[in-house]
């Protein structure tokens, strides 16, 4: 497990640090809101300790756009804020979970903990590529953030394709998988369905997806970038 600590007082970062060391943690800290934002896109961290007052980005901000980015890594508030209204607006903005100031260590590692068993459930139940994501158990879509409304085959479709991220996938795979019959009785189908998909979660949004293989098949691509709606972009 790689923990990113953002906290602003060295003292303490080094010391939340240390703690989790000696536990078998591996530990990158950053004393600075910018420099932790940037270090909190990396897809080898597994969670994030945030503090809330920071020079450069504040804590809240940071949170909020890592959630409009995509990124899922779960978010731990640590702060002096203890008020009811501070809680709820880290919680709303992003974060899974806060504890303020000062607090045993036993209980930092009790929610870290509960947080690590709270993300190894969901990824039995949902899938995930850039901020398109597909819950498994309630058989809904959503691209950044926007639910988007599937039939049962789009659904199969796309839960293929997200199983196989960034392989090329023929017609003759796609049939046999997802429609359980062969290419030759589906004739267009499968394209049919393909461009339903790209309407859907493609269509109003940069970076795309869903890649045609000229002559070989269809791909869903890692997206390079965090996502924007082509209709905000234009405004």
């Amino acid at each position: 497990m790689r923990v990113l600590v953002i906290e602003d007082e060295q003292k303490m970062a080094d010391l939340i640090k240390r703690g989790l060391e000696e536990e078998g943690i591996e530990v990158e800290t950053a004393y600075d809101g910018d420099v932790g934002f940037e270090s909190g896109k990396s897809e080898n961290i597994d969670l994030i300790i945030l503090d809330l007052a920071l020079p450069g980005r504040n804590g809240l901000d940071m949170a909020r756009e890592w959630r409009q980015m995509g990124i899922k890594t779960p978010i731990l508030i640590v702060t002096a804020m203890d008020s009811t209204e501070a809680k709820v607006k880290g919680l709303d903005t992003g974060a899974d979970d806060y504890i303020t100031k000062p607090f045993a260590f036993a209980e930092l590692l009790a929610r870290i903990r509960a947080l690590q068993r709270r993300t190894a459930a969901e990824d039995t139940t949902k899938l995930q590529l850039g901020d398109l994501t597909l819950n498994l158990i309630n058989r809904r879509a959503a691209r950044a953030g926007n639910e988007v409304q599937l039939t049962n085959k789009e659904f199969a479709l796309l839960e293929f394709f997200m199983r196989h991220p960034d392989e090329i996938l023929s017609r003759e795979v796609l049939s046999e998988k997802v429609w359980e019959e062969t290419f030759d009785t589906l004739t267009n189908v499968i394209d049919v369905y393909i461009n339903y998909l790209r309407n859907k979660i493609d269509r109003q949004y940069e970076p795309k997806l869903i890649h045609t293989v000229r002559g070989v098949g269809y791909m869903l691509k890692t997206p390079a970038m965090p996502s924007r709606m082509v209709a905000e972009s234009k405004a």
